[in-house]
């Protein structure tokens, strides 16, 4: 799956391991819990199932050993979190073939240990079931025996954070016949897994950025707030809004993830979570808002009770969001080889929820188009009423207009962008569970995203901050102080003290003169 292309490394790497079959005699079980697969105090091994019928060891004393990483290597708090993907090798038999809805009962232990010679310490243990998706794609006689079927990829374990250098798997798959554990699940060969973590190098330039950007946005945005407290009115909605939207943008940049590396925090994956979506419902919802101020004929504005019709349904959605994460990696902190899609019910309830989630997104999208669209309609009916004005006066207002279609427009691609990475981001978190669909993401465009949200609120800030120049004719409608040269800033376009908008006051005042 990973990718090796030199210009921008894919975020995350996947490495291949073979489990080895070691054997539990049982002799000496008070000294050694942990089987090793190589090294100075390896296991006994065995290559094949056959070797252990000839050898008359029974399942239950086989244990499937994996080394994470591979030999002469080791993890590293950059890369973040570790993610184990499981596959079975099974072989084809006439008496021993897979049942429907057949389901592997795994017993499984974690543990690790920071230098090569310590003991082992056991992390996590648990007993977990998994179910059988395999397919034997040629015709099933005695003539095809031996020949693999094909199964798909389960989800195995997830660690949210790799505080040690060196982890062990002991699994072992034990049979019980009267209990029907581990019974027609046909005649396991090998078990591969596939470890995948976050590239280090990666890690580090998402660092930097988060470094570098944190100070940039808190310094606009208490120099954005200054200004606004220096005016003689109370704040309106709108600037108030873009004030909220500025704290959460910065609450996601806080580079809190410089903790990871020397803190064992294993809750980093669901605050990092946490932290995002907080930020989509504002940055959602600061949309909305946006575009709804701007719409002229409401009458009604600058109150947040007008858009609790078009906020609420945004928050809700978040909040399923949260709900859904807790299922998965809130349980995933006690036990990190839990699920959602180990079941049945909880495989289509997380489809269910991608898609809804998928759908949701695009018709928020085709809303704000709408609303976009609705806006620009209104700025062209007044823009009938330009001719009618004096020269200088006309060029402010034409620079106005298209400054601010510039930036709906502007708007309109980044919640495009954003409505885009949603989605692939929310595939790619299912995208284990559903074969080999895989949208490859590279580092380029998470990086590219997160730099233009911070861009676009650092824009808005700037933009929408209060033209200080203008604070004495704050109230006249005379023309001498209004309109110097191009210094009214955007802000002009929205909210004034008496309530309506300067376009829609254009209007009043082109007949004056």
């Amino acid at each position: 799956h990973a990718q090796f292309n030199p210009e921008a490394p894919s975020p995350t790497t996947a490495v291949h391991y073979l489990a080895t079959k070691c054997v539990d005699t049982g002799k000496h079980q008070q000294e050694t819990k942990w089987f090793m697969p190589w090294g100075p105090n390896q296991c006994t091994k065995l290559r094949t199932f056959d070797e252990a019928m000839a050898k008359k060891i029974e399942a239950n004393n086989i244990v499937f050993a994996v080394h994470i990483p591979l030999p002469n290597k080791e993890m590293s708090p950059w890369f973040q979190f570790m993610l184990v993907i499981l596959q079975f090798d099974i072989a084809f038999k006439m008496y021993n073939q897979i049942e429907e809805g057949a389901m592997a009962t795994i017993d499984v232990g974690l543990a690790y240990r920071d230098d090569t010679v310590s003991e082992w310490t056991e992390m996590a243990h648990s007993f977990e079931q998994r179910k059988l998706n395999c397919n034997f794609t040629t015709t099933k006689t005695f003539e095809n025996e031996g020949r693999y079927y094909e199964c798909d990829l389960l989800p195995f374990m997830e660690v949210g954070s790799v505080a040690h250098k060196y982890y062990l798997l002991n699994i072992r798959l034990p049979v019980n016949e009267r209990k029907k554990i581990n019974v027609g699940i046909g005649e396991i060969k090998d078990i591969r897994f596939v470890g995948i973590h976050q590239n280090g190098g990666f890690t580090k330039v998402w660092f930097a950025m988060k470094t570098f950007l944190t100070p940039s946005i808190l310094i606009i945005m208490i120099w954005y707030w200054r200004r606004i407290t220096l005016m003689s009115r109370p704040p309106v909605l709108l600037e108030k809004v873009i004030l909220a939207l500025g704290i959460s943008m910065t609450f996601i940049n806080i580079p809190v993830e410089w903790f990871s590396i020397g803190f064992n925090w294993t809750w980093m994956l669901l605050f990092g979570d946490i932290r995002q979506g907080i930020f989509y419902s504002m940055l959602l919802s600061f949309w909305i808002i946006f575009c709804g101020e701007h719409l002229m004929d409401q009458t009604e504005r600058n109150r947040f009770s007008v858009y609790w019709k078009q906020v609420g349904p945004i928050v809700f959605g978040s909040f399923c969001l949260f709900i859904f994460d807790m299922c998965e990696r809130g349980v995933q902190l006690t036990n990190p080889f839990y699920s959602i899609w180990a079941s049945d019910v909880g495989t289509e309830l997380a489809m269910a929820f991608i898609i809804v989630a998928g759908i949701c997104a695009c018709l928020y999208f085709l809303f704000l188009c709408f609303m976009v669209f609705q806006v620009f309609r209104n700025i062209s009916g007044k823009r009938t009423s330009l001719p009618a004005m004096s020269k200088a006066r006309r060029l402010h207002y034409e620079g106005l207009i298209f400054r601010f279609k510039f930036l709906m427009l502007v708007t309109l691609t980044c919640a495009a962008m954003t409505v885009i990475f949603f989605i692939i981001s929310q595939v790619n978190e299912g995208h284990w569970h559903w074969g080999e669909h895989t949208v490859q993401v590279n580092s380029a465009f998470f990086t590219g995203i997160y730099g233009m949200w911070n861009l676009y609120v650092f824009a808005i800030m700037f933009l929408y901050a209060p033209s200080h120049k203008r604070y004495g004719d704050e109230q006249t409608s005379g023309d001498a102080g209004g309109n110097s040269g191009e210094d009214i800033q955007l802000t002009t376009t929205i909210t004034h003290v008496d309530g309506p908008s300067e376009i829609y006051k254009m209007t009043g005042k082109a007949a004056q003169e």
